[in-house]
């Protein structure tokens, strides 16, 4: 395996196991923290998956762009939610929590 799809691979892996987690916390985020939040981390979920299967079937600098830009987002939003909290998503500051800061140094890889 060469070491350019050796980082295709890892970024396609990186796309599915941060839409896995964002798909598993979006009922916890819909129950505890409201509608926004639930379906800000739908909206996660989709755009990661998305990326993910576009990334295997049509690996395009476009796509790796694309996934850079969503994982940027991510650690972004994360970084505000810890910090001053989200507006309208998750206006309340959010104390700091381990699977967060793994998928967002997961994502940081991708």
């Amino acid at each position: 395996m060469t070491a350019a799809a050796f980082r295709a691979d890892a970024l396609i892996l990186v796309c599915a196991i941060s839409a896995g987690i964002h798909a598993a916390l979006a009922p916890e985020h819909f129950a505890e923290e409201g509608t926004p939040a639930g379906a800000g981390f739908v909206v996660s979920a989709v755009l990661l998956a998305a990326l993910a299967v576009v990334l295997t079937v049509r690996p395009t600098e476009l796509a790796r762009a694309a996934a850079a830009l969503v994982f940027a987002g991510l650690i972004a939003a994360y970084a505000l939610a810890v910090t001053t909290g989200v507006p309208v998503l998750h206006p309340d500051r959010e104390s700091l929590d381990g699977l967060a800061l793994v998928t967002k140094a997961v994502e940081a890889a991708g």
